[in-house]
Formats: structure tokens, sequence, C-alpha cells
């Protein structure tokens, strides 16, 4: 089975607007809701757990990105995915920084229980995920995405869900099919939330595309991929490249996408 054209994947998104609710970092708040308005998704940041299920259940699309966790926190992450869970919402796990502490080790082994409908990490966050020996830093990657990617498969096959591993080039797996992307810009890093800002837009990506999850995602990525490109193509140092990067996926078209995104069909050995 192979993927539609990644801009039919984007059509799609501006065409329904979905809405996300994002449970994201105290960092990525703005620039996530950026990111997702410029590329034509509908942006919410709802963390009280007196509220969390209620509104999960009337979103699109669910966001969870254990970037600055805390308690109370943690407890309306859990109510929103098994909100989720419960009325068959898709949603979208970003790990940060997992294998930094058991805190975070035990909060993702129960969110991982709700069945994410994707996990987004870098090669670091997915090997700590996946149960390997990984040095991670903080939310630096430390490992190379083709050292995970064998992780990035047996966690796709484990929980029955797409995982897409960001990094110089970026995989998206579902245990069977697997992708690769390449493309963005090396100041990429250099802007703080950037990968926050794409596990959102997965997010959007997925509930508009709700019958193609794995295509949907490798959308969302071949977006960031494109545009980052575009951003860098121009920018004076990170400042103008995040300026940009929005302007980029606010201008990208459909045709852009599917002409333009480096996808390539990676078989398994």
């Amino acid at each position: 089975m192979t993927l539609r054209s990644l801009g039919d994947y984007l059509e799609t998104l501006r065409s329904v607007t979905p809405l996300v609710h994002c449970m994201t970092n105290y960092v990525a708040m703005n620039s996530t809701a950026n990111l997702l308005l410029a590329t034509g998704a509908s942006p919410a940041m709802l963390h009280a757990p007196e509220e969390v299920a209620e509104f999960t259940a009337i979103s699109a699309g669910l966001s969870i990105n254990i970037g600055t966790i805390s308690a109370h926190w943690a407890d309306a992450m859990l109510t929103a995915t098994a909100t989720a869970q419960q009325h068959d919402i898709p949603w979208v796990l970003d790990p940060v920084a997992v294998g930094a502490t058991r805190y975070r080790q035990t909060l993702c082994a129960k969110l991982l229980a709700a069945k994410p409908s994707v996990i987004r990490g870098n090669a670091s966050e997915i090997l700590a995920l996946n149960g390997l020996a990984s040095q991670g830093r903080g939310v630096d990657s430390t490992a190379a995405t083709d050292q995970a990617v064998d992780a990035a498969v047996a966690l796709a096959q484990k929980h029955g869900c797409i995982v897409a591993m960001t990094g110089e080039s970026d995989w998206v797996t579902d245990g069977a099919r697997h992708y690769r992307i390449n493309g963005g810009h090396p100041l990429m890093p250099r802007v703080t939330t950037l990968g926050c800002g794409l596990s959102a837009l997965v997010a959007g990506f997925v509930a508009a595309n709700r019958d193609a999850p794995l295509g949907a995602t490798a959308a969302a990525l071949g977006c960031f991929a494109v545009a980052g490109e575009r951003a860098g193509a121009n920018a004076q140092g990170p400042g103008s490249f995040q300026v940009a990067l929005l302007d980029a996926l606010y201008q990208l078209t459909p045709d852009d996408l599917t002409t333009h995104a480096q996808l390539e069909a990676i078989h398994a050995a």
C-alpha cells in the first residue's frame, strides 16, 4: 500500500482546519500555536485537570508534550489521553527527555497505555522509550537517527502506532512500512521548541486525515523539511529563521509539498 501524494494531506488539513488540543510545555506554547496557525490548523492550549476531559472530547486531535512536566500536568495528561482513547480521538506523544529521569519514564509508561496514534521524538528519546540504553542529554539527541531505526520499528510494532523519529533525516514507520524524509536546514536545531511544534502539527495532520495516519505523519514532517529548507535560504541566523519558517509554512502549497518533499520508501532488510 503506497501513500497518497503528500500535498493531498496538506490540502485536507486546510479544508478541515482541525482543532488541536495541545498540552505542551511553557517554552513551546506560543511558537506551537503560531506553527499550527501558519500551516492551517486551529490550536488550543488547556492544562487544567478540571477541564481537559471536556475539551479533549470536542477536539479533533490531541498533542501531549512532557517538556516541563509537573504533578498536576501529569494527572491532566493522563485524563486527556484516557478521554482521547475513549472517544477514538487521535493523539501524539512527544516524550521530551524521557531518558533523563525516572519520573518521565514512569509517566510515559502510563501514557503509552492509552495507545497514542503517533510517537514523535528524536533518536535518543526513541531509544529510551523502547527501553534501550541511551546517553540522551536533556532534550538534545546524542544518538544518530540511523542508530535508532530498529528501536523505532520495534516501538511501532509493540504499541500498534506510528513512530516519527526526527533528526538530520526523519524516519516514519508503522512497524511494517518505513519512509525516510530528507530536507530541513542546519539552523533548525538552533531554534527551541520546533520539535514540540512539529509534534502538534502531526496531531493536526492525523486528525484531518484519520484514514491515513502514516501518510499524514509523513506529510507533516515533509512540510517542516521543505519549509525549513526554504526558510534557511535567506535567514541570517536563528531569529530570522524562526520568522521565515512561519512564512514558509503559510506559503507552502499542496503542489509544493508533493513536488519538493524528499520522501523515500525504505525496504526492511
